[in-house]
């Protein structure tokens, strides 16, 4: 009669145990490049070039997205807050919604998404193509840290391109939403109105959350599909299969970081 209900809760026991280890482990990981990355003697002319063509893959090439998002958020969200807001009488209520939706929630939620879909599959699939074709092992043999040559420099692109693209989201947001507002008559005549109304609704602890946001999730995204890249076993039809996880693990540690982060705020 209890064997069942001790199977479950022996499964359930296993899967939380195995989590808790690949929790483990990507912090472990985590901590390591990052502690590798201030210190000076590692930044060979490799390493640098390395972060180069990172940045320039998500950060730089993911900008046009952004760019779009931005604009079409702007629109859809900021015009609608600065409609309903002066409908119902609480104009001097729109910077505090304004940094709170689009500064705080939207925009590094929608940079790190695009980074993922973008960044996050480039790096499971390059690193997973250079494991199976034996160039990791080449590098190893070679004395170089495949830690400090492939996964240190991508985790700090990630994080680069997070922040410099959630700045610009939220800047394209505001502008294209103020300038949209303008042109059909439902926001004020004075941009200065419109800027020192934001300005004065952001708070340090706004910046804080907003660079926890930013950083977090793209500093996981890297560090998980890192992993997942250099874990193939096999021949390259598993390279997919580890990008797709990787992927996967990457939008819910998103989620779940946001949700927690904004959780601890809000308590």
């Amino acid at each position: 009669m209890l064997s069942l209900p001790l199977k479950l809760l022996g499964g359930v026991g296993g899967l939380v145990s195995e989590q808790c280890r690949e929790v483990q482990h990507l912090a472990a990981v985590l901590a390591t490049s990052l502690c590798l990355s201030v210190q000076p003697r590692r930044w060979r002319r490799t390493v640098r070039g390395v972060l180069a063509r990172q940045v320039l893959l998500f950060g730089v090439e993911s900008l046009p997205f952004i760019l779009i998002v931005g604009v079409l958020v702007g629109i859809s969200v900021v015009v609608q807050l600065n409609v309903w807001t002066g409908k119902i009488g609480q104009s001097q209520t729109l910077g505090q919604l304004l940094v709170l939706v689009v500064a705080r929630e939207l925009g590094p939620l929608f940079a790190n998404f695009v980074l993922i879909v973008r960044g996050g599959s480039a790096i499971a699939t390059e690193l997973g193509i250079m494991k199976v074709g034996g160039e990791v092992r080449v590098l190893e043999a070679q004395g170089i840290e495949p830690l400090l040559f492939l996964v240190m420099p991508r985790v700090l692109a990630m994080a680069v391109s997070a922040f410099c693209l959630t700045v610009i989201f939220v800047f394209v947001a505001f502008a294209s939403g103020y300038g949209f507002g303008a042109f059909i008559g439902q926001a004020n005549a004075d941009p200065a109105v419109f800027v020192n109304s934001v300005f004065r609704a952001v708070h340090p602890f706004d910046a804080i959350g907003f660079l926890v946001k930013c950083l977090l999730p793209a500093l996981l995204t890297a560090v998980i599909c890192s992993t997942e890249g250099l874990s193939v076993e096999g021949g390259v039809t598993e390279v997919p299969l580890a990008a797709k996880r990787a992927l996967a693990r990457s939008l819910a540690a998103l989620f779940v970081t946001s949700a927690g982060i904004s959780l601890l705020t809000y308590l």
